[in-house]
């Protein structure tokens, strides 16, 4: 049986393939933590900071959509839009320390942590990417 070559599949089915091969770690981190945090920031949009919040941590993200695309799968180059976006978010967050109660104080506390662990990974994944480790998962 031969193996299908990406560009002769749909990119839905290179998406999953990609996906799928990824360790188990990491699609729980990217699914049920990474994700999930920083598309959150839409319910805070009214509270002190939250559209930038919001900019910022979706900012990160919807860069990812053309170049998952571009790459039929997922590279160490989805690193580099989580660096400017997150470095920013992280620092608005410490520095300007929004005005926060309740569940949005939670809230930020949880994206802080969230994004300042992704950070760690996403220079290194960046750094290895600029230096020519460009395999596409499931490749």
């Amino acid at each position: 049986m031969s193996k299908t070559m990406p560009s002769q599949r749909s990119l839905i089915a290179d998406l999953w393939a990609s996906f799928s091969a990824l360790p188990t770690w990491v699609k729980i981190w990217m699914m049920f933590l990474l994700m999930p945090a920083n598309m959150a920031s839409l319910f805070f949009l009214d509270q002190p900071m939250g559209t930038w919040i919001a900019i910022l941590a979706l900012g990160g993200m919807l860069p990812n959509l053309p170049v998952l695309a571009y790459e039929r799968g997922f590279s160490k180059l989805l690193a580099i839009p989580h660096l400017i976006s997150w470095t920013l978010l992280v620092g608005l967050i410490l520095l300007a320390r929004p005005e926060a109660s309740g569940i949005y104080k939670g809230y930020i506390w949880v994206v802080l942590v969230i994004d300042t662990i992704s950070l760690f990974f996403d220079y290194s994944d960046a750094f290895k990417w600029i230096t020519g480790q460009r395999k596409v998962a499931g490749r």
